[in-house]
């Protein structure tokens, strides 16, 4: 009942919002909205150091002051998802549910900040989620929904998402225009610089970001569109890490690198103390070049090593078929540290005032378990975004994607044995790239209030062809303070 009651309120809210949209006035045409604060993008997106013209109607509830030391701001994401029943003549332990159901997860998140100096800021970020997934996140490997934490026991008791201290050392005198927010308060910058972020973060807020596909709250929701699935980066289950990141950037490249913690178990929410047996390093370089004349581009090559007490997915069959677990364990193995690395591309091109093409590769050596993120070990991501300048909606924003993910030989031979991850584990596997489509429209109602339908269809859901397929739609209401 409590699930039914959550569906008739979101439902009652956006239809609210919805009718006082139509019954006010036609809001003045500007240019789109910036992405919002959960996952905030790099500085320099652009080719110009011309900033952007004043917005006449703010898109936050409540004003942001552009200048001054102290920043606070907040924002609310409601994602209510469901699917109808599907195929599915078998089902373990980590499988998608056939059954319909419904779920809705709750997040908030409060960002305040101080300017120590002109070059020194602190950060800080309290934050709750509530609500769960469809199936308790379980059974995709590309999830529908971003938002959601993998362990519905941890509760909505309130957490420190982010605590940092950010200290930018200029190279040159020569400025540049910058976005401040959430993560970094400076109007402007040096355009040759060195950044330096040391303290609590996601690395998902700095590394593979993407102006398409990076953003939960106003663009796709599913796991392997808006990050690149094969990168298994460092966090606890919700998604943080502790560490540093240092930071070059000139005003066509940059290149950052960041040394952080690992969990101490796969999915865990405590991460290892311990900084010589478990750590990761994370590389990226950024090129931001165009190549269709006077339009914004970027590519970014990313390169990421982890270190850690995983399990060998090869190991884990061995010890299975030598009668030593009764099904395969990649768990059971005494302590150790391991190594699992891999690669990933992504790009984003600008095609004309209102859409941008995007994409991202990705690669992982797939022969140690996944620990932090989720299990892909390759993956192919492309889409497109718009915004609502072409209907004359200029904070209106929609796109499309898709993305085929995949998981290497002796991952199918673990799940196909009986195995299980901390996602996947259907008891028996036929095994198929999960292909997923996912499209969304997110509609401006007022000022910071912005409503969004999303529809996701998944083939071979776990990699499984015996399961599926299963259509997701989704609704979502983002509320930016």
């Amino acid at each position: 009942m409590k699930t039914a009651r959550d569906l008739v309120l979101i439902l009652g809210i956006w239809q609210g919002l919805a009718l006082a949209q139509a019954g006010g006035q036609p809001a003045p045409q500007q240019p789109a909205v910036a992405d919002s604060s959960q996952a905030p993008q790099p500085h320099e997106q652009g080719q110009t150091d011309t900033p952007p013209a004043p917005d006449p109607e703010p898109t936050t509830l409540f004003p942001h002051r552009e200048t001054g030391r102290y920043w606070i701001s907040g924002q609310m994401n409601f994602i209510l998802q469901w699917h109808p029943s599907f195929r599915a003549p078998y089902s373990g332990p980590n499988s998608l549910r056939p059954g319909a159901e419904h779920a809705l997860s709750q997040l908030y998140t409060l960002y305040t900040g101080y300017q120590l100096t002109k070059t020194t800021e602190i950060l800080f970020a309290p934050e709750s989620t509530a609500g769960h997934g469809i199936s308790d996140a379980l059974g995709l490997a590309g999830f529908t929904n971003l938002d959601v934490v993998r362990n519905p026991d941890l509760g909505a008791k309130p957490y420190v998402s982010r605590a940092m201290i950010h200290q930018i050392i200029s190279l040159s005198g020569d400025r540049v225009p910058a976005a401040r927010g959430p993560l970094s308060l400076a109007t402007e910058l040096p355009a040759r610089r060195i950044e330096i972020r040391a303290g609590k973060f996601g690395l998902a807020d700095f590394f593979d970001l993407n102006a398409v596909g990076s953003d939960s709250h106003l663009q796709f929701m599913n796991w392997t569109v808006d990050n690149n699935g094969a990168y298994d980066y460092a966090a606890n289950t919700r998604g943080y890490t502790d560490g540093v990141i240092i930071e070059f950037q000139d005003r066509r490249w940059g290149v950052r690198y960041a040394e952080t913690l690992m969990p101490k178990v796969a999915n865990g929410i405590q991460l290892d103390a311990d900084a010589l047996r478990a750590h990761a390093e994370n590389f990226e370089f950024e090129f931001r070049r165009s190549i269709v004349p006077r339009r914004n581009g970027a590519l970014r090559l990313l390169g990421f090593v982890n270190h850690a007490n995983m399990g060998s997915y090869r190991s884990a069959v061995d010890n299975f078929l030598a009668g030593k677990t009764p099904v395969p364990d990649i768990a059971a193995h005494p302590l150790q540290t391991t190594i699992k690395y891999g690669f990933g591309v992504n790009f984003e091109q600008q095609l004309n005032d209102w859409l941008t093409a995007y994409g991202r590769w990705g690669w992982n050596e797939g022969q140690h378990e996944t620990f932090a993120y989720t299990e892909v070990d390759q993956t192919v991501a492309f889409g497109a975004g718009m915004d609502g300048k072409l209907w004359r909606r200029r904070f209106d924003r929609a796109g499309v994607a898709v993305v085929t993910n995949g998981i290497s030989r002796d991952h199918q031979l673990y799940l196909a044995l009986g195995g299980k991850g901390f996602l996947l584990g259907d008891g028996r596997l036929t095994y198929g790239r999960e292909n997923i489509f996912e499209g969304y429209y997110t509609a401006h109602l007022w000022r910071g209030l912005f409503a969004s339908f999303d529809l996701q269809h998944v083939n071979n859901p776990g990699y499984n062809r015996d399961r599926g397929p299963v259509v997701v739609p989704g609704l979502r209401l983002h509320v930016e303070f």
